[in-house]
Parts: structure tokens; sequence; C-alpha cells
């Protein structure tokens, strides 16, 4: 794999991970609050953890002579995430 092979997969594993963080985090709406953390926390914080590998090659692998080219494709990947961490919030403080 070249490069920019490499960046393009990374940029769309950001994207499934990203989107697999949000929907971790929207299940728990749908339960009753717990004294404990559940299994959706520990997908969160696995799923985040493998975020961050991801995106650090994503970085690695972008041709820095157009970085507004290079970073578009985490657009909806820091959509989702932003949804993602506003929700938790949400669910930790408000609920």
């Amino acid at each position: 794999m070249n490069r920019m092979e490499i960046n393009q997969v990374s940029g769309k594993l950001a994207l499934l991970l990203s989107l697999i963080a949000l929907f971790a985090v929207l299940t728990g709406f749908g339960q009753a609050p717990q004294a404990d953390e559940g299994t959706g926390a520990h997908i969160f914080q696995l799923d985040i953890v493998a975020l961050v590998l991801v995106l650090l090659i994503f970085f690695v692998s972008a041709d820095c002579s157009q970085p507004l080219r290079s970073a578009r494709p985490l657009a909806v990947p820091v959509a989702a995430l932003v949804l993602a961490f506003g929700a938790l919030y949400y669910l930790e403080h408000r609920r």
C-alpha cells in the first residue's frame, strides 16, 4: 500500500469508529441510569482509543502540501464525535 491508500483507508476507518462511538452513546438513552459503567461505556472507551491511533496514522500519511484537501475527510467523523461527546455529557450531568 502506498501513502495515499493508507490515508484513504484510515479516513474511512475514522468515520466508522466515530459512528460506532456515537451509536454506543446513543444506546445509553434507551437504558435506565446505572450506578456503574455498562458495556456501552467500555465499548465507547475502547473505540476512542482506537480512533486516536487511526487518526495518528491518518495525519502521518496525509499530504502536507494540500492541508485543506487532506483534512476534508475528517469533517463527518469530527461532527459525529462532537455529537457523541455532547450526548455523553448530557447523559452524565443532566439525566
